[in-house]
């Protein structure tokens, strides 16, 4: 039934809008899309998952792991990949970074602040060098990376943005105190730019990924008490695949979330409801 304070005029302009996005509500066709760090675990999914739906990617990342393996997971979807090895943390990177996926593909669509680390220690335990190292990675390149795409983006009027937070981006966690604060921080910066980017159409969300079956996890799993303790908090009742993030992160880089702004998406089988 429509909405009875709808006009006719809106009931038929909104079943136009419909009937356009009908069958590319989800598609990424034509877009450029640039996920850090996209060569391996989680980066690497959410660039094939792109890619399945359309999009060229630009793989900026430190070292070389991992490349052709991701190349021919990409160009087996009939995309086009191609990767810049590079340290993030440098000044004046981000803007290189942001030119030279321009001058490969001709223009930007998407970028995925996806690159990052963790460093665990008991907190009287942490050192002041793993801070810094977490904090430039985890936060500071977030901020550079969405500055220097943001100026493109505000020129052409469009653009989506999605970092990557954490359960920690609303809790404290144990023996992780930078990768925490680093995961608080890409909340806010996530807020404080759908805030002031939104006036440019362009949208900047985050996905919150509750306990994923990584490389980064393995110890957690491995302990039997914690990894309990962690399921039986978890509805679902199971640690998520890899692959259970990757249509959150297709569809926040689609118009289907063109009025989704500013929001940290939990995808954790229920864990912060409990």
């Amino acid at each position: 039934m429509a909405d009875e304070y709808q006009s006719q005029e809106e009931i038929k302009k909104n079943e136009e809008a419909l009937d356009q996005f009908k069958m590319n509500l989800f598609s990424l066709e034509d877009k450029v899309a640039i996920v850090t760090g996209g060569n391996t675990g989680l980066g690497q999914g959410y660039a094939v998952a792109l890619a399945e739906a359309g999009a060229d990617i630009f793989i900026p990342t430190y070292g070389k792991a991992e490349w052709e393996e991701t190349r021919a997971m990409i160009e087996k979807r009939g995309r086009r990949v191609e990767f810049m090895d590079v340290d993030l943390t440098q000044e004046g990177i981000a803007e290189e970074v942001i030119q030279k996926a321009i001058e490969l593909f001709g223009h930007i669509d998407i970028l995925i602040n996806n690159a990052g680390m963790i460093k665990r220690n008991p907190i009287l335990e942490s050192k002041d060098e793993d801070w810094r190292r977490v904090i430039d990675i985890n936060l500071n390149v977030v901020y550079y990376m969405s500055m220097a795409a943001s100026r493109e983006f505000a020129k052409q009027k469009s653009g989506k943005i999605i970092n990557i937070g954490s359960m920690l981006s609303f809790q404290g966690g144990k023996f992780i105190p930078s990768y925490t604060a680093s995961k608080h921080g890409v909340a806010g910066l996530t807020k404080a730019f759908a805030s002031e980017m939104g006036a440019y159409n362009v949208q900047v969300n985050a996905i919150a990924p509750g306990y994923i079956k990584t490389a980064n996890t393995a110890p957690i799993r491995a302990q039997k008490e914690r990894n309990d303790e962690i399921l039986a908090r978890i509805p679902a009742g199971h640690w998520a695949e890899p692959s259970e993030l990757m249509g959150v992160a297709v569809f926040l880089a689609s118009p289907a979330a063109n009025y989704v702004n500013g929001h940290i998406l939990a995808v954790d089988g229920g864990y912060l409801v409990r």
